[in-house]
């Protein structure tokens, strides 16, 4: 029997199976099979293997940092160090953290200190003229970073998996607790998360804060804004009911408005690292290695200078120790 017959017979019978209203998938499929031109066999389909998990890891120092005098002159730090100026890209209304003081015509803060702790490392005790600060929204960071417009971020960025493939991090210099903020006054007497049901929170746009909102309060209303204290002043007029972002933002904004308290709980963590462009990975293994030299107790003065009075439910915050390391070589 040929194969144009064959068709032509096989049409015929599914023709009849439905003439007689035998629908049934079973018989429909048993006839198909009985059909043999010579055809190979579906292959049926198979899942893709899932991917490996995120190491969120860094980069492994060579030792030491190296003294400002015997930098490599051909290392990205050789060419900031003969350029006479460090480009950080900081937030500058963000108190305690990033934050502009027009008092003091300077910038100052936990991110600020630290940016500084590489600078020595490049240029030595006198940093006069020799930082140059780079006013960033939060969804600007890594697209300067990239662009090259700034050398380094120090502005609260939490290491993610998504953001690894963009830039480099350091190593863990600070982690923070995504929490929320709510006024002591609320109306509708605020007291946990599930009171937020239904109403605005606010986040800011290209934060890992609002990524969280979403998932993790889905039954709140986003509320996004591109400046961090916007959040502060939508609370203030009354157009949110809450704030999701860092613990770290949040002490900040709990020192400028005492009218303002702290849900209870964590939503997330929020690992900090120093943001740098892809083509420097030697500038990631200098900076990690200036994180190393901190730990004996420069990053927990630090600390200390910026949070050490922030009052939390009456008490004051203390000091936690400074992240351990976490390199691409090693599990951890």
């Amino acid at each position: 029997m040929n194969v144009r017959r064959s068709i032509c017979l096989f049409a015929s019978c599914v023709m009849l199976l439905t003439a007689c209203g035998a629908t049934n998938d079973d018989r429909l499929n048993s006839a198909v099979g009985m059909l043999n031109i010579g055809t190979r066999a579906a292959t049926p389909p198979t899942s893709p293997a899932a991917p490996p998990p995120c190491h969120l890891a860094s980069l492994r120092p060579k030792g030491p940092p190296p003294s400002p005098s015997s930098i490599p002159p051909d290392s990205f730090m050789g060419v900031i160090r003969n350029r006479h100026r460090l480009v950080v890209g900081v937030d500058q209304n963000t108190k305690l953290l990033g934050y502009y003081n027009p008092n003091r015509e300077q910038f100052e803060g936990f991110d600020i200190d630290i940016a500084k702790e590489v600078a020595h490392a490049i240029f030595g005790p006198d940093l006069t003229g020799k930082i140059y600060y780079r006013a960033l929204l939060t969804g600007q960071r890594f697209t300067a970073v990239q662009e090259g417009s700034v050398d380094i971020v120090a502005d609260a960025a939490t290491i993610n998996c998504a953001r690894m493939k963009d830039v480099y991090f350091s190593n863990v210099y600070f982690m923070g607790h995504e929490r929320i903020l709510v006024r002591k006054d609320s109306k509708t007497d605020i007291k946990s998360q599930e009171d937020l049901r239904g109403k605005p929170v606010c986040a800011t746009s290209g934060s890992t804060a609002l990524d969280n909102l979403k998932k993790k309060l889905p039954f709140a209303i986003p509320f996004v804004v591109g400046a961090r204290t916007d959040c502060l002043v939508a609370l203030q007029l009354g157009k949110v009911d809450g704030i999701l972002t860092d613990d770290a933002i949040l002490y900040g904004f709990l020192a400028q408005d005492p009218h303002t308290k702290l849900l209870p709980g964590n939503i997330t963590d929020e690992p900090y690292g120093l943001a740098i462009a892809k083509d420097h990975p030697e500038f990631v293994q200098f900076v990690n290695a200036v994180l190393e030299k901190m730990r004996s107790h420069r990053w927990t003065d630090i600390w200390t200078r910026w949070f050490g009075n922030v009052q939390i439910g009456g008490r004051t915050a203390k000091a936690p120790a400074q992240p351990l390391p976490c390199y691409t070589d090693e599990k951890c």
